[in-house]
């Protein structure tokens, strides 16, 4: 679990895949000298385990899964990513809680400064809309971020010059694309409404059954 409050930018310094398959090895600053293998890190909003280490560099597994849900697949070595470690029980969360288990990839369609704030209008995958709400939390390449207004295509967004500076966000040009995670209460409250929708169903459909079973007797 994490926050989406972002640590620091990481350095890509491999990527190796098959197609089906992936390994990511990151170069991180010493705050994240103590990592163990085994512990899960956020890589641009998208939950990896860290299964080797090497001086300031770790390295993460990419499943075939993460490849096709996320755009981890574009990553070059010498790119910047989005690092967050999982928090801890007594960790403030500053943003909102997020799981790392991106819903889908979104484009940025429009990018505009106004004062200290800048604008991103991004483009969402079909059905994702859904479970995004004005003044929602959403997270975008794992940064935990407000949405400001919807649109037909999707949702904008602003972020501070603070944010700009210690994320990828501040580089990121138009068409780039975003991994994107929605708050996962709105899943959790979808899925338990649907539950409760089928189950309606299905004792209306016991009732007719047990209805026409009397008749006949």
């Amino acid at each position: 679990m994490f926050s989406g409050i972002i640590v620091e930018v990481g350095t890509v310094h491999a990527f190796k895949g098959t197609g089906e398959a992936a390994s990511l090895t990151i170069e991180a600053s010493p705050a994240f000298s103590d990592v163990a293998i085994g512990e899960s890190i956020a890589v641009n909003g998208v939950c990896l385990t860290i299964v080797n280490l090497r001086g300031s560099m770790f390295t993460l597994d990419v499943s075939p899964e993460t490849l096709r849900a996320t755009n981890l697949a574009e990553l070059r070595p010498g790119d910047g990513v989005n690092l967050e470690r999982s928090l801890c029980l007594n960790d403030r969360i500053g943003g909102h809680l997020v799981s790392g288990h991106v819903d889908g990839v979104g484009r940025i369609i429009g990018k505009r400064t106004e004062a200290n704030a800048l604008h991103y209008d991004m483009q969402v995958p079909k059905g994702l809309m859904r479970y995004i709400v004005p003044k929602g939390s959403i997270a975008v390449d794992g940064i935990s971020l407000t949405v400001v207004a919807c649109h037909p295509e999707g949702f904008q967004v602003t972020i501070i010059p603070h944010t700009a500076a210690v994320t990828t966000m501040g580089h990121k040009a138009l068409g780039a694309t975003v991994n994107l995670e929605c708050d996962m209460i709105g899943k959790y409250v979808e899925r338990a409404l649907l539950a409760r929708v089928e189950g309606a169903e299905a004792g209306e459909e016991g009732e007719l059954l047990l209805r026409q079973h009397r008749i006949v007797e």
